[in-house]
């Protein structure tokens, strides 16, 4: 079959040809260090894959496929126009505006070329994290309490409970979560709001923080036949002594080093028949009313009382593809004993068979 890998790579590694190069002997610039000058932020790139993830991806589709590369810029539509592969396997995340991720898949759609993974829509709603909630939440499904700030004049009449998360409205890859994301007084929600939105220029989400145990849930398939992969838990006691116990940019992509990792996941996470049943049973509700297909990731918090609630849906979960990367879908992969090849051609499969192109 040709398949059409469509994605984005970061800046500095963008120039790499997609024929005949061996990533090895590239250079992979780590994302903490990716700072340009008069970018507007330090995690600019921060969505975006490596050379070395979009080179796995590639060669593991290659194995069964033939594989065309395709990067997700301006010259996309006309390429994909031209060359009509049979199927897309989409990990393009976009670089403008708030629905950035839908752009590759509506292309698709205008082509009527089939593709994996979620729709424009979902893909859109889901990098939106209060349209996510407010679906959510009419689906009585647990989420924290959250409000949108446009401007500091909304802090005025924002009424919450401290302590308290402030994200950018429309980000993923914890662009813009920093360990002083996590407010406790008036004062630093203040601050850290001012700083979201000249940074990002974009809406701010404050949400209610949950104390409690954060998991990551990892879905692979689609309808009744939907595959939970073994629960993955962040282990916050691992991180540096005095930082806040979030996964935040600095856990991600600064402290946890390919060269020096953390000990900060356990997979399959240690908890008991009737918290991973529940975690198990809200996962799926949510990927069923988000309208999910073929793969996401999932993000679980306890709240005070132990109550999995979700934080967020990663429709184009991270896959980067060393073990020492910490990446949370191949890792969840591994554990049911899936290498990381035969993930990214499950994934493939199932888009194949919504298609009926199997």
């Amino acid at each position: 079959m040709e398949v059409a890998l469509v994605y984005n790579m970061k800046k500095e590694e963008s120039d790499v040809a997609d024929g005949g190069v061996d990533p090895s002997s590239q250079h992979i610039t780590d994302v903490s260090t990716q700072i340009l000058e008069k970018t507007t932020s330090a995690d600019m790139y921060a969505e975006w894959d490596t050379v070395e993830t979009v080179t796995a991806v590639r060669d593991a589709l290659a194995l069964r496929h033939s594989v065309t590369m395709i990067e997700a810029d301006e010259d996309a539509f006309a390429k994909l126009r031209s060359r009509r592969p049979e199927i897309v396997f989409n990990i393009a995340e976009g670089q403008y505006g708030v629905s950035r991720e839908a752009q590759i898949p509506a292309m698709l759609e205008m082509l009527n070329i089939p593709y994996s993974g979620s729709d424009a829509l979902t893909l859109a709603v889901c990098l939106d994290k209060s349209r996510a909630k407010e679906i959510l939440s009419y689906y009585k499904i647990p989420t924290a309490k959250f409000s949108v700030i446009y401007s500091l004049t909304d802090l005025s009449t924002l009424r919450t409970e401290f302590p308290c998360m402030v994200k950018p409205l429309n980000e993923g890859s914890s662009k813009g979560i920093f360990d002083a994301s996590l407010v406790r007084t008036l004062s630093e929600l203040q601050a850290q709001v001012e700083n979201v939105l000249s940074t990002y220029n974009e809406p701010v989400i404050v949400e209610e923080f949950l104390s409690g145990r954060e998991f990551t849930v990892a879905m692979l398939g689609n309808g009744d036949d939907v595959q939970v992969l073994p629960i993955v838990e962040i282990k916050f006691d691992s991180l540096p002594e005095g930082v806040n116990p979030i996964y935040s940019f600095e856990a991600k992509w600064i402290w946890d080093q390919s060269s020096n990792p953390l000990n900060i996941f356990e997979c399959p996470a240690q908890a008991t028949p009737s918290l991973n049943a529940s975690i198990v049973k809200l996962c799926k509700e949510a990927y069923k009313v988000l309208r999910c297909r073929d793969w996401s990731r999932i993000d679980v918090r306890l709240d005070k009382d132990g109550v999995p609630n979700i934080i967020e849906i990663n429709p184009l979960p991270g896959i980067l593809p060393k073990p020492e990367d910490n990446s949370c879908y191949p890792k969840a992969a591994r554990a049911a004993g899936m290498s990381y090849d035969k993930m990214l051609n499950r994934v493939l499969d199932e888009a194949c068979k919504r298609y009926r192109l199997l």
